[in-house]
């Protein structure tokens, strides 16, 4: 099973708000997830980002790869400098 880390879409119209979550690649975007690690919330001024840095680590050292979206949201809060770091 190929597991992704990816966003799923919440909120109203023009108000959009973003669960970070652990999902099966086949499901659909805003379908069934395995585990929800953090939050994003563009609209919020500054941005809001809150994620689990323990758990996104220990998914993607597991084999859970990120989205694009989600790499460069890791990469801002330092946790793929944690990845990389933990495993070399």
């Amino acid at each position: 099973m190929a597991v992704k880390i990816r966003m799923k879409r919440m909120g109203a119209k023009r108000n959009p708000f973003y669960r970070i979550v652990v999902a099966d690649s086949r499901s659909p975007r805003d379908g069934r997830f395995i585990e929800q690690i953090g939050t994003y919330n563009p609209v919020a001024n500054p941005i809001e980002v809150k994620i689990d840095e323990d758990r996104a680590v220990d998914w993607m050292t597991n084999g859970a790869k990120p989205s694009d979206t989600v790499r460069n949201l890791f990469s801002k809060q330092g946790i793929m400098k944690k990845f990389h770091e933990q495993k070399n």
